[in-house]
């Protein structure tokens, strides 16, 4: 698997949105994080599909959107009408998840499965031969800018070892949360490819500091 970079826009300037877009862009993103939070499920707020739709109409990189909602259902459709090129749902927020799942593949988009920190993989194992991507929190979700959590580590080690020895192994693990240059280096080593960055990335000075970090990251995860 590639190793991917994707900038979490929770933490973006939301009132410049459009620019921060086009730097991470020019930086090399690779696709872009858009955090949906109802309130609910996560005791936050953010984004609608409103979002998704802005970003799509200013972006061609792809949209991953991570639903961090109630009733997930009710949010696919208008999540995947906005453009979302990727729909991961959390495994703890419905009693249905395969239902769900197979919904968003329905509607032409790559499907993925969330899992908390303290979700075990064994919950997740039969929707292999279904899924695109699993996401692994790697700090309890619902705000930008936590710490990492280390024991997640063995799970992405623990999830990779059991994508090797499957035939279901064509779905690709991401990590969000705590992603930095002391950690990637880390979940890269245990088996991720995809890197979830929000705070790290964006809490700069500007242009040509988000690119070196990007720059960074990439070569830390890749060495």
């Amino acid at each position: 698997m590639t190793n991917k970079i994707a900038p979490s826009i929770l933490s973006a300037d939301i009132m410049n949105l459009e620019k921060d877009v086009k730097m991470a862009e020019r930086a090399g993103a690779d696709l872009f994080h858009v955090d949906i939070m109802d309130g609910h499920f996560v005791p936050n707020m953010s984004f609608s599909p409103s979002v998704v739709a802005g970003m799509k109409r200013v972006t061609d990189k792809p949209l991953d959107v991570h639903m961090m909602v109630d009733n997930p259902d009710d949010f696919i459709k208008p999540v995947v009408d906005a453009g979302a090129d990727t729909v991961l749902i959390h495994a703890e927020s419905t009693n249905h998840i395969y239902r769900s799942i197979e919904l968003v593949k329905s509607l032409g988009a790559k499907a993925g499965v969330v899992i908390n920190p303290g979700t075990p993989l064994e919950n997740v194992k039969y929707l292999f031969p279904i899924i695109d991507q699993i996401l692994v929190m790697t700090v309890n979700p619902g705000f930008g800018g936590q710490k990492f959590i280390p024991g997640m580590l063995k799970k992405i080690q623990r999830l990779d070892q059991l994508r090797q020895t499957t035939d279901d192994d064509n779905f690709e693990i991401e990590v969000d949360g705590g992603v930095n240059e002391q950690t990637i280096k880390q979940c890269s080593e245990a088996g991720a490819d995809i890197f979830v960055a929000g705070s790290y990335l964006f809490a700069g000075e500007g242009e040509e500091e988000f690119s070196k970090k990007i720059a960074n990251l990439r070569k830390l995860a890749e060495d």
